[in-house]
């Protein structure tokens, strides 16, 4: 259900090397949410760092909408960056899991080919 790599390298480091395997694998970053930041915004202590980027592939985003627009619900999708154990985390959902709960089995290649690319993104990111 989730697949998670570590990294030698800062959250910043990685967070750096990942915006750059996104784009090179023909993907791109929507949105990237800082959690220790927006949680200290709103008064709440977190020490931690956590930034979560928000990815999409729009072809393949489309062949899914297209097939399930209730699938919305779990797109885009997310890689989280964060500190444990005095190592740098990278982390995300694999697709094949959450479109295997709207039981649509014609997205399964489509599921395949974004959960591979998304790992590759992610093992770019580890070791650049």
């Amino acid at each position: 259900m989730l697949v998670q790599l570590a990294t030698n390298k800062t959250v910043n480091e990685t967070a750096t090397a990942l915006q750059s395997a996104v784009e090179a694998n023909h993907f791109g970053v929507m949105q990237v949410y800082n959690l220790k930041e927006t949680m200290t915004k709103k008064g709440v202590e977190f020490a931690r760092e956590c930034l979560i980027f928000e990815v999409c592939q729009p072809q393949q985003a489309k062949k899914v909408l297209d097939e399930n627009m209730s699938i919305s619900t779990a797109l885009p999708c997310r890689i989280s960056i964060y500190e444990e154990g005095g190592k740098t985390i990278l982390a995300t959902l694999k697709p094949t899991t959450l479109l295997g709960m709207f039981n649509v089995p014609q997205l399964e290649i489509v599921a395949r080919d974004v959960e591979n690319t998304l790992v590759k993104i992610m093992k770019e990111a580890a070791s650049n």
